[in-house]
Formats: structure tokens, sequence, C-alpha cells
């Protein structure tokens, strides 16, 4: 299964880099056009995380709980920063193939590992909690609620384990698509419930309790003779605002559900692998060919769309203030209004891209490059 799955990244790459149907020439990313900036992004500190997200095709998110904000890069250098300034509380070398962070909450940090383990450590100290081991690789943040971990694997099954000693409590079995992209989405996780999606293209929910299915909702409904065109992988991670569950899938739809029912509130077909942001009442998508969409939840219709970054394998978007973030595989951070979509600013962050949604917390805005550059920004 293994081999089918490295398959994939390559036909994601060829998808991404706009391979024409005509010729076998590969299209070049799209160069990047002069804007005239309208805010200024202030730098307010910057580091470097070791490795970043190594070789494989990682995407290791940074969290912020409290006035910390925790990351890690490939090799398991974790480390704790005060947000404000990026000063080092701690830091920990595990020396593990880390594929799947951070998470955290109710004092815990939670990783993955390619090897299929879930490592807590303590928050304040970084020490150890506990290791538990589950089916296979683990490519997406764990997620808790204080009770329960909760863990996606390569595999499509969707683990919960004791929060306070790691062994499991349930595990929700799933049948994955022949052939996939390399990754999952991170599950979200509430009191009482645990929402995950699926590469067949499905979104469940399940009692955190016991496991049990509460509700389960097709996004997408794989077409296409061939099993590459059959792809419908939710990749990108689901977002949880209000009652509305967002989510996007590859080939498929972008849609928004009534998270108690899983009922369709509206939909639109869209391709994405990285994931969706909101704001104003509208969806923000990047897309699988590098094009950014505004998506008005009312009538599902585009009220702008971007076509500058075309194959330049952008990030998923993230809102802060009035504007949209995406970065792209040359590093750049760029920030588009929300009301029409122009381009108001963009700075260089890293040169080895940025494949991370940023994060944005209280006006602040983190951005982790893929080479392991930690930037804190906010608009002056």
């Amino acid at each position: 299964m293994k081999r089918y799955k490295y398959v994939a990244v390559l036909a994601l790459a060829l998808f991404a880099v706009g391979c024409s149907s005509s010729s076998k020439k590969e299209l070049k990313p799209q160069a990047l056009e002069k804007i005239t900036a309208e805010i200024e992004l202030k730098k307010e500190w910057s580091t470097s995380v070791g490795d970043g997200q190594g070789k494989l095709w990682n995407t290791l998110s940074p969290a912020v709980d409290g006035d910390r904000i925790y990351v890690t890069d490939a090799k398991g250098r974790v480390s704790a920063l005060d947000r404000f300034s990026g000063k080092s509380v701690w830091t920990r070398k595990l020396k593990l193939d880390v594929s799947g962070g951070v998470g955290v909450g109710s004092g815990m940090l939670l990783l993955g590992t390619l090897s299929g383990d879930v490592i807590a450590l303590n928050a304040n100290t970084g020490e150890d909690l506990w290791r538990s081991k589950v089916t296979s690789e683990v490519l997406a943040a764990p997620a808790t609620n204080g009770d329960v971990v909760v863990v996606q694997t390569q595999d499509d099954r969707l683990i919960a384990l004791e929060a306070s000693t790691g062994q499991q409590r349930w595990i929700y079995e799933s049948t994955p698509a022949v052939l996939t992209l390399r990754g999952t989405g991170a599950p979200i996780v509430t009191d009482y419930v645990a929402y995950a999606g699926l590469s067949t293209g499905k979104v469940i929910a399940v009692d955190t309790q016991r496991g049990l299915p509460i509700w389960e909702q097709r996004i997408t409904v794989p077409t296409g003779r061939t099993e590459l065109e059959r792809m419908v992988d939710i990749d990108g991670g689901l977002l949880l605002s209000g009652n509305t569950l967002y989510v996007v899938s590859y080939q498929g739809r972008l849609a928004g559900l009534d998270a108690q029912s899983g009922q369709v509130l509206w939909q639109r077909e869209a391709s994405s692998y990285v994931g969706v942001a909101e704001g104003f009442g509208n969806a923000y998508v990047s897309l699988a060919d590098g094009t950014v969409e505004s998506v008005d939840e009312r009538s599902a219709t585009a009220m702008w769309s971007n076509k500058a970054l075309l194959r330049r394998q952008i990030s998923a978007p993230a809102v802060l203030s009035s504007y949209v973030a995406v970065g792209d595989l040359e590093g750049y951070l760029h920030m588009l209004s929300q009301v029409d979509g122009r381009f108001i600013a963009r700075s260089k962050i890293d040169g080895k891209g940025i494949r991370v949604q940023p994060l944005v917390v209280g006006g602040w805005m983190y951005v982790y490059g893929n080479g392991g550059k930690l930037v804190a920004l906010t608009i002056k």
C-alpha cells in the first residue's frame, strides 16, 4: 500500500505544476506580478527550528496555548517559545521521525511519528508523559479534549487514547481508498464529538466516549476511469466555527456542514489538498491549481478568484484582520484583501517554501517555513 501512496505524491506534484494534457513539457510556477503594498507587515521576531519540514511532504504545524507557541521539526526537535518574544522556554530532542504535530491542550503536547508512535509531553517542561503505538503513520497532529487523545492514521483509522495514560480506548475502522494522497487532516475534538475527513471523501462524527458513529456525510463521490481521477482525499483538515463544519476535498467539493447532524448547508465544486478558512460570511480556499477563492456561504457562489499564484503550490489560507494570507513554494507570504482578493502585501519568509497554513492568534500571525524559519508577524 505504501507504494501507491508515494505514487500519489508524484501525481499531486504533477497536478500542482499544471502538467498539460497536450504537451509533455511542465508549466512553471506563475511568475509573481509586482504589487503596491497597502499595509506593512511587522516582523516581531524570527527564529530557526532545526530541519523544519524535512525531506518528506510533512505539514508540521505549530500550535499556540496561552502565551506559548509550540513547534517541532521532522527530526523531533521540539520547542516551546514565548509567543510574544520568541524566547525559548524549553527544547527537547526526541531523535524521532516526527510526521504529525503539534497538538496541544490540557497541559499536553502531542506528536505522531512515521513509525506509528503517539507521544505526549508535559507542555510546561517537555518531559515525557507517555508513548503509545497505533496502527500506521501519523501524518497530522493528534487532538485532545483532556479526556481522550484522538489520532487519525494514514490507513484511515480514528483511534482514541486515554489522555492520562495513552492506553487505547476505542478504534473507528474505515477502509481507505485504493489510491490516496500522502497525508491526512488533523481531527477536531470537542467535549463529546470527534470529527475527521477520510480519503474516501467522507466526513465522520463519532462519540468520544465509545467511538460510536453519530453521523457520516459523503462530500464527494469518486468519478473517473482511473484511480488517479477517482482520488477525493480530505487532506486539508476540517474547520469548526460555531455550528458549521467547513471541509474541502481533492477533486471534489467545498462544503459547509451542520456540525450536529452532518447535513450539507451549502456546497460548491472545488479541488484542494490544503484546507479552508472563513471570515465575513465567506469561506476562503486555496485550490490545487494555485487559485485563491472566496465563496459566499449563503449562495455558494464565488465572490472573487485570484489566479495570480497558479502552480505555486500555495498553503491553506488564514484570515488576519481584513486579509487572507497564503504561503507559496518559494517562501513568499501573500496578503490578499477579503473584499476583492487583490494583493495587499508580500513578504519573503523562508527560501525553501511555506507549506503549512499560517497560524493566527489574537492579531498575531505565525508562519513556519519548510526550512525551519518560524516568524511572528503583526500588521503595523
